[in-house]
């Protein structure tokens, strides 16, 4: 009767006491006042939101023989009338036998129709005269652990209880309750768990694949969130403050330590557009940075591939897109060197972590496909089928020389949601210590636990794994363990090593997933990227940055972020086309050309910081019939360019006929691949053809044959007169009429011993002259004009202008 009456919420400390005592005649005046009581009075306890109760504090958590728990926490009336007569009390129910059943008493820790216990009673309540509707009031209660009547070892639900009445309902009633776990365990235990508890140092991605132009190549981040991180009070500051002092395994993004370090020196942090602003902590990232050494250095890491790569979209989306794999490969690569060079430690390579442990046949393969030849998977992932009656080691072989390390479900999820408020806190680490000590008592075999909670917990999660954390090192149950030894542990033969069918793969994770046009945009900027650096004459100033960007395009940090996601890939291929395009042909107008051949400049304008060279130019002409250039229908350059300047290419042409003439300057790579927009042009041919120059030149022989003519014949008439009637002059020489010249024709003349003859032959010297004068002519005829050797100026990099004019 005492203990159907405590069910529907009506104790007194009497009867609590007699029930305790079982002296049942001394509490027969109590029952017959209970029988006197309203008919009235409902079969079950008030509704649930009267009074909420808030277990803020319960310690020791996990007790032992020789404790006093001491319990603290708030009541509040929900209600609108007061509460009078309340008190506050301690519950203690069965023990839980079970895994099942401590989630099943987790579900409703608020629930009044539910079993609420036995109460302690006696001195170990706190009593309130009143509770005013609105008001929270302050509880704490002690409590020695034999009083609570704890039987063997194991996990008991233990609940704090507010009763009072109200004037709508004025007889004594369970007006609100919070229940928890209370493991006991009073002794060290025969057999303990081996328990290893990942501690995961991961962020989101910070960093862009934009760096200054300088020797020092300052990094540009995305935001300066990762300093609010890492600054005291910040998440990933709490981590490392609360880890360094526990016994776990250090699970850490490369990429992580990589941001953190560039912090250490000049960096920047993007802005709105193009803007930049200069980043101020330096100091914060070298404090965080040195106490991370102290806190690894005598403790296992385990190094992710950088920037922590989603492993289930890769294998889900991206093994279709040719060369995604090898993006996972250049990230295992590269994580062990960036923890040994920032952390001075040797990390495990070996360990690949999917997202919540889900695994199917297509992530283990991609898991494995970069060395990695130990997955973490999660007991809900690779549930168990054998029907064994304990939970088995985390250790499984699963074929090819893998092993799955799986991690147990209820464990790894114990932290998770929104524990900022002390009771909620208080209630997961209750739970979690509970479902340890109930996986311990299970069986006497000795077993090796594995603990992976969420990647990126939030502060107030940390803390309340690292308290959780501290009891077991304490505790009689578990002691730690090393990921490495828990991986080599002999499995379990009973436990299930099938990995499931991907149909089972959570949908909620898959919709969460990179699709598959990531991973064809990040291939896209990879063939880009490939093609950029061949020219290089740094290549790591461009291949490094960007190689880390697209690792980062990856990132399980991703997740949940698709808009953010497309951002980063979209920005970090934008900033790759903007180099690219600082190497370029410089744009020219139309091109005039006068005369049979000319050179023509091409000018390359490279605006990077350093030299470009292993590039070809072609220039090709689109009518070689017409235009030929380097006397065929294109030709090719070698160009090298220093950074910051410009270059320009002639190239010799020759003109068969006029006309307009369209030619393509195209810059190539060495191995073939176009480099860059083409630059077209029209040369304009306007060459003087040689059927011109043999009109002209006909022209002119006929002028000088009748000047000749005409010059000869006033000669002969000259010498004529002189033979009719003038002499030699007193000094002996001829007197001419007409002035004589050194080329005068008189020389090719013949004497005869007649005056006669000589006239009569005139005609026929005449023609002579006249052929052997053609003769000569003919004979000093110039060619067609050819220019061999360049007659055009180095071009301005600047476009050229209308009407550009390459003359002979």
């Amino acid at each position: 009767m005492a203990e159907a009456a405590d069910i529907q919420g009506t104790p007194s400390p009497a009867r609590r006491w007699l029930r305790r005592t079982g002296a049942l005649l001394a509490g027969a005046p109590l029952l017959a006042a209970l029988v006197q009581l309203p008919a009235a009075v409902p079969a079950q306890a008030a509704d649930s939101d009267t009074v909420s109760v808030a277990l803020d504090s319960l310690s020791p958590s996990a007790p032992t023989d020789g404790d006093t728990l001491t319990v603290s926490g708030t009541v509040t009336n929900n209600g609108k009338q007061a509460v009078t007569d309340a008190h506050v009390d301690l519950r203690v129910g069965s023990q839980l036998s079970t895994r099942s059943a401590i989630d099943s008493a987790a579900r409703h820790p608020d629930d009044l129709n539910s079993s609420l216990g036995t109460a302690v009673g006696g001195k170990y309540t706190e009593d309130f005269d009143s509770l005013s509707p609105g008001v929270a009031e302050h509880f704490s209660i002690s409590v020695p652990i034999d009083k609570l009547d704890l039987g063997q070892d194991g996990v008991y639900p233990f609940g704090v209880s507010l009763s009072g009445q109200t004037s709508a309902q004025p007889w004594e009633q369970v007006l609100g309750i919070q229940r928890t776990f209370l493991p006991w365990q009073s002794s060290e235990a025969d057999t303990k768990t081996r328990t290893t508890y990942l501690w995961p140092l991961i962020s989101t991605v910070h960093v862009t694949a934009k760096t200054g132009a300088g020797e020092l190549q300052t990094p540009v981040f995305l935001d300066d969130d990762l300093a609010k991180e890492i600054s005291p009070g910040g998440r990933l500051a709490q981590m490392l403050a609360l880890g360094k002092d526990l016994d776990v395994t250090w699970v850490i993004d490369p990429d992580l330590l990589a941001s953190v370090d560039a912090m250490t020196r000049s960096y920047r942090v993007q802005g709105a557009g193009d803007s930049t602003t200069a980043g101020t902590h330096q100091a914060v990232a070298k404090q965080f940075l040195s106490d991370l050494q102290d806190a690894v250095a005598d403790k296992e890491v385990v190094a992710l591939p950088f920037a922590d790569p989603d492993l289930a979209s890769l294998a889900h989306n991206g093994t279709s897109v040719t060369g995604s794999l090898s993006h996972l490969k250049d990230a295992t690569d590269v994580a062990a060197t960036t923890v040994e060079t920032v952390l001075h430690v040797t990390p495990s390579t070996d360990f690949a972590w999917p997202v919540n442990g889900a695994v199917d046949p297509s992530i283990i393969k991609v898991a494995t496909s970069a060395g990695a030849d130990k997955v973490i998977a999660r007991s809900d992932s690779l549930q168990e089928t054998g029907g064994l009656p304990y939970t088995p080691s985390a250790a499984r072989p699963i074929g090819g020389g893998t092993t799955a390390v799986v991690a147990d479900a209820r464990l790894s999820t114990a932290f998770q949601g929104d524990l900022t408020k002390a009771d909620s806190a208080t209630l997961a680490v209750q739970r979690f210590l509970a479902q340890s000590l109930a996986l311990n008592t299970q069986t006497d075999k000795e077993r090796s636990i594995v603990v992976a909670p969420q990647r990126m917990p939030s502060a107030s999660q940390v803390q309340a794994m690292a308290t959780a954390i501290t009891v077991l090192q304490n505790g009689n149950w578990s002691q730690s363990q090393d990921l490495a030894a828990a991986a080599k542990a002999k499995p379990d033969p009973g436990a299930t090593t099938k990995i499931p069918s991907s149909s089972a793969y959570p949908s909620a994770l898959r919709k969460q997933e990179l699709p598959r046009t990531a991973f064809e945009q990040i291939a896209r900027t990879e063939d880009k990227l490939d093609n950029f650096q061949v020219i290089l004459t740094n290549q790591s100033r461009v291949v490094t940055p960007f190689g880390r960007a697209i690792n980062r395009e990856m990132s399980t940090s991703w997740r949940g972020r698709g808009s953010e996601a497309d951002s980063f890939r979209t920005g970090v291929e934008s900033w790759l086309d903007s180099l690219i395009g600082q190497v370029k042909l410089i744009d020219k107008s139309e091109t005039k050309l006068s005369g049979r051949s000319a050179t023509i400049p091409v000018t390359v304008q490279n605006n990077l910081v350093q030299g470009v060279d292993h590039l070809v130019l072609r220039l090709t002409s689109t009518m070689p019939t017409r235009l030929e250039i380097g006397g065929k229908a294109y030709y090719e350059q070698p160009v090298e360019v220093s950074g910051g300047h410009t270059q320009s290419v002639k190239f010799s042409t020759s003109a068969n006929a006029n006309g307009r003439v369209e030619v393509i300057a195209q810059l190539y790579t060495e191995d073939g691949q176009e480099y860059g927009a083409p630059v077209r042009f029209d040369v304009k041919v306007t060459e003087v053809t040689p059927t011109v120059m043999l009109v002209i030149g006909g022209g002119v022989l006929l002028l000088v044959l009748a000047g000749f003519r005409m010059y000869t014949q006033r000669k002969r008439a000259a010498a004529r007169r002189a033979e009719e009637g003038d002499g030699p002059d007193e000094t002996g020489e001829d007197t001419p009429e007409t002035p004589q010249t050194p080329e005068a024709p008189e020389a090719l003349e013949t004497e005869g011993p007649e005056e006669t003859g000589r006239a009569g032959n005139s005609d026929a010297r005449e023609d002579r002259l006249q052929e052997e004068s053609g003769a000569r002519s003919g004979a000093d005829d110039p060619e067609q004009p050819s220019d061999p050797t360049p007659d055009t100026a180095a071009e301005s990099a600047d476009p050229s202008g209308t009407g550009e004019r390459v003359d002979r």
